[in-house]
């Protein structure tokens, strides 16, 4: 992922400004908190998912698969004392996810987690367990958690897909708890592919899936499947002018949760490279709009306005193809630039840095 939130915006500018995250703690640029108790809104106990007919539909055996696997995370947040000396009450949100491995592993948003002093995950059958944040990443908003005991015996690791085998059409199903409202269940189709969204931190999440499958506060971290039942993303963002649904809901490809996953699993954080550019498309290639003072691409001497064609030896047709080359790389190596200024061609060599906690 290229290291600062591109110029361009693949989804309704205007809608992004009000771009709710759908669950979590804290507000975060143009992002919604919770903003009410959401176990006031909760049933009391799981609603069973049986069968409604003699046959069952497509959707019904895959949400009837699906259910016992899916979780609603639900947080507190210690706050500090008033100025009297009286303790305030906890700070609560939820959010949703999913078992991710049979090492007591469940995944969810970064921003679902941000700020948590507890973190209690509910099961389908009303079994509750404490779990701990593994780790977390902010420039990809996933989270890992680690439940303090064995998982229910009915909740099996949910089936990973592929979202690079997605077309406009597919049938998806999400599952979580809007509103506090445990075992939701809402289907509907992949509208775009390839959307940029902005993570927490400001930086850009590429490759995510744009779809009109309902989603609101409190799906966030919740599973989005294909018509195999398979996770092809986690939902994390709506674009909206009101801060609920309206028809655009973005997911996380799974790719990048489980690459990201996988590395908070081994290590408890993730390190992403760091070019220090914001770029956007030109008919060369990646051109270059700003050039963030004191960072590698600063020190190497790339400069506002530079038109980059090749990449470690490929071709740059597009702000993507930059993007994509940084993310191939760990910070500290080096990648080779070519690039167009004033008419001429010219290479050089960048040592990537390791990413800041912030694009600002």
């Amino acid at each position: 992922m290229q290291a600062m939130k591109p110029t361009r915006i693949l989804a309704p500018a205007a809608a992004l400004l009000a771009a709710g995250a759908i669950g979590g703690l804290a507000a975060v640029a143009g992002w919604e908190a919770l903003d009410e108790d959401p176990v006031s809104t909760r049933s009391a106990t799981p609603v069973p998912v049986e069968t409604i007919s003699g046959s069952e539909s497509p959707i019904t055996s895959i949400v009837k698969g699906a259910m016992p696997s899916v979780v609603e995370v639900r947080v507190e947040s210690e706050t500090p004392t008033d100025p009297f000396g009286f303790p305030n009450a906890p700070q609560t949100g939820l959010g949703s996810g999913w078992l991710f491995d049979d090492a007591r592993h469940v995944v969810t948003n970064e921003h679902v987690v941000e700020g948590a002093d507890r973190v209690t995950v509910a099961f389908a059958d009303g079994t509750e367990i404490d779990a701990e944040v593994v780790g977390v990443d902010r420039s990809t908003d996933v989270a890992v958690l680690e439940l303090s005991e064995d998982a229910p015996d009915s909740a099996d690791p949910l089936p990973q897909g592929s979202s690079t085998t997605l077309q406009i059409g597919d049938t998806v199903i999400a599952i979580g708890s809007p509103m506090g409202l445990q075992g939701t269940v809402t289907a509907g189709i992949v509208s775009a592919l390839d959307r940029d969204i902005e993570a927490p931190d400001g930086f850009t999440i590429d490759g995510s899936i744009q779809t009109d499958a309902a989603l609101n506060r409190g799906n966030s971290g919740g599973p989005l499947l294909d018509a195999s039942g398979r996770v092809v993303g986690m939902n994390a963002q709506i674009a909206s002018l009101t801060g609920a649904f309206s028809g655009i809901g973005y997911a996380i490809p799974i790719e990048t949760v489980r690459e990201i996953a996988d590395e908070l699993i081994a290590s408890g954080e993730v390190e992403h490279p760091f070019l220090g550019v914001q770029i956007a498309d030109d008919e060369a290639g990646a051109r270059i709009a700003e050039v963030v003072p004191g960072s590698p691409a600063d020190d190497a001497g790339l400069r506002t306005g530079d038109v980059v064609t090749e990449a470690g030896g490929n071709a740059v047709e597009s702000a993507d193809d930059l993007r994509q080359a940084v993310a191939d790389r760990e910070p500290g190596d080096s990648l080779e630039l070519t690039f167009e200024r004033d008419g001429d061609t010219r290479t050089l060599t960048v040592e990537l840095g390791r990413r800041p906690s912030s694009s600002a």
